[in-house]
């Protein structure tokens, strides 16, 4: 058959030759991402002939092997599992996954340490490439299961590799590593050695389901009537979810997870479940230490692996967690389940829905105990993993309460610390009613706002909130223990509540005092703005911009076009501050001057600085830029 050379993408070269080049101290991962990959063909092959009788596959020693020749310096591993295509071979091997590609590179290079290095291997999916940290060439040679005819791919990693078909391929695939030297000094261990190999097996792939055989070397004292040794299994294939917790080590359960997650760091919490009754199922889930880089894209995996009987079913089965515990990982095995059971049926499947409930109350109880006996672990998962937990709060109606008993927010009660709604309940002033917020781009932003400004005069406390989510779960939970969360930003807000009477008399007086000018910038901002009015929040600015109580504020109402949702923009609010000099001032212009052309272009700077204020754009800036030199070369 002819041979096709071809050449890599420039991203697989760059990763090529960063691999072949030792980039990473720990080599021994090759061999887990291999095995990693060859147990996955093997579950691929067991599915694809689970929904297709007729498939022309043999399954009935599915297995991994190992085999070594030390005197060619080879290192094979082959499994007789669902094997790919010429086509597939050019699409899967010759390139990498666009998705991930160029952020694998910069987070490589930006890797601090060796553990680090270590784990983006698997995270972005390049395990195959691994093979060239310790090889000089990599043969690949497979079969597609149901196809007469098998690829064979070769490549010395140099820019280029070379495809050609085969025909009598064994089913599944083999990957064949032409050994580099033993070099000790740059942790590069002689892999063909047994120990060796039985050390990295045991370590990393010991949980792995199908048994990981090494073919034994043959004494040269051996006769040729011995026969062929017996093959040695190096894992112990023991499901660890299926094992008494007191017979498995943390060290067990971490190597799992890094399995499953493709993660170096060890998980932040393990979770155990056992359902037994009419159900029964069991579940090992992992919470973990770190946010991945893609957890708000639209393309990452969520969702745990599903076994039934100890059978792997599928992977990313998002049925069993909600969207917002999309980063838990971890593997969840039925007993009652069909085997052939597709993501559709699970969708609508009264056990699934009986387990996804009680796993999602499990995984926030784990929350909320670790909040109270481990508040650094908790901080450290709120700070990974609080932005996507807030998503609940807008679409678990059933776990909101123990979704707010579990969340944490930035306050102005402490510079660093976060609190607790319950802790903000806790210390809320005398006659104070309502839990106060605002959200914001940052806390810097939030706290210089012109809306705190009575509030942090009073010492009245604020929920401040930074999180573009905020904005919405704040709309939807509404109130939190008869207390009603109100956005300092919306509506009117009145702090004068100890001196009722005297306020009532101030704010009639000055009403009365500012009713011209209100009724006139009203007229002259008419486009912008639905009402003008004096301000109870404002102690140190001229004006600010508020929304009305029920309308949208504009952060959301652009997250909503974002999303490709049109609505109406809203007219804000503006207030004025009656005790502020800018505001005297304009007031008593107005009254004693017929001609107010200046005064409108006053009236429309103080409605752009107020919305500069909080962190909006002028309706025209440019104009507004012109106004304000004009105004500045008036006042030299």
């Amino acid at each position: 058959m002819p041979t096709e050379t071809f050449e890599f993408q420039v991203e697989a070269r760059q990763l090529l030759q960063l691999m072949i080049h030792s980039v990473y101290s720990n080599k021994d991962v090759f061999l887990r991402e291999l095995v990693s990959n060859a147990s996955d063909a093997l579950d691929k092959l067991r599915l694809e002939k689970l929904w297709d009788d007729s498939l022309d596959a043999d399954v009935s020693d599915p297995h991994i092997e190992i085999d070594i020749d030390k005197d060619a310096r080879t290192l094979t591993v082959r499994d007789n599992g669902i094997g790919m295509s010429y086509d597939e071979v050019g699409q899967l091997i010759g390139t990498i996954a666009n998705s991930g590609t160029a952020e694998f590179l910069r987070e490589l290079r930006e890797a601090k340490d060796a553990a680090g290095e270590e784990g983006l291997i698997g995270q972005f999916g390049v395990g195959f490439y691994s093979g060239f940290m310790v090889a000089d060439e990599v043969t690949l040679l497979t079969r597609r299961a149901g196809e007469g005819q098998g690829t064979r791919w070769t490549s010395r990693g140099e820019g280029t590799y070379t495809l050609e078909r085969v025909d009598d391929a064994p089913q599944g695939t083999s990957v064949t590593l032409h050994l580099k030297p033993a070099d000790p000094e740059n942790q590069l261990h002689d892999y063909t050695s047994p120990w060796k190999i039985r050390e990295i097996i045991k370590r990393y792939s010991d949980f792995i389901t199908w048994p990981i055989r090494m073919v034994p070397e043959r004494s040269a004292t051996a006769g040729e009537d011995d026969g062929a040794p017996e093959p040695e299994t190096l894992n112990s294939m023991k499901a660890l979810w299926a094992r008494p917790r007191d017979e498995v080590s943390d060290d067990e359960y971490h190597e799992l997870y890094k399995h499953i997650a493709h993660d170096w760091r060890d998980p932040l919490e393990t979770i155990r479940l056992q359902a037994e009754g009419t159900f029964e199922y069991q579940a090992l889930l992992f919470l973990p230490e770190h946010a991945p880089h893609d957890l708000f894209t639209r393309d990452f995996k969520r969702g745990v692996q599903l076994y039934v009987k100890r059978v792997f079913i599928m992977d990313d089965c998002e049925a069993l967690l909600p969207p917002y515990l999309r980063f838990v990982k971890g593997v969840v095995d039925a007993a009652d389940l069909s085997l052939n059971v597709s993501r559709e049926i699970l969708q609508q499947d009264r056990h699934i829905e009986m387990m996804r409930r009680r796993l999602t109350k499990k995984v926030l109880s784990t929350v909320k105990e670790m909040m109270t006996k481990d508040q650094e672990r908790y901080a450290t998962f709120w700070r990974e993993f609080g932005t996507v937990l807030k998503e609940g709060l807008v679409t678990d109606s059933e776990n909101r309460d123990a979704l707010l008993a579990v969340a944490s927010f930035a306050s102005t009660h402490h510079d660093t610390e976060p609190t607790t709604l319950k802790g903000y309940v806790e210390r809320m002033k005398e006659g104070q009613e309502d839990i106060y917020y605002l959200t914001g781009e940052s806390r810097q932003s939030i706290e210089n706002s012109p809306h705190m400004e009575a509030f942090r005069e009073r010492g009245i406390e604020v929920l401040l909130l930074t999180d573009p989510v905020d904005e919405v779960w704040a709309d939807a939970v509404g109130e939190y223990e008869g207390k009603k969360l109100r956005s300092v930003a919306k509506g009117q807000i009145d702090l004068d509540a100890e001196d009722e009477t005297t306020a009532d008399e101030e704010r009639e007086k000055q009403t009365e005092e500012y009713a011209g000018l209100l009724g006139w910038m009203k007229e002259q901002l008419d486009e912008d703005i639905k009402e003008v009015r004096l301000s109870s929040r404002l102690t140190v600015s001229p004006a600010c911009v508020v929304s009305d109580a029920h309308d949208l504020t504009p952060a959301l109402e652009n997250m909503y076009r974002a999303m490709g949702q049109e609505v109406p923009r809203a007219k804000r609010i503006l207030e004025l501050n009656p005790g502020h000099q800018l505001v005297k001032g304009l007031n008593q212009a107005y009254k004693e001057r017929e001609d107010r052309t200046e005064l409108a272009e006053t009236a429309e700077l103080l409605h752009g600085l107020a919305v500069l204020a909080e962190g909006g754009q002028p309706k025209e800036p440019a104009r507004f830029v012109k106004l304000m030199a004009d105004r500045l070369e008036r006042a030299l």
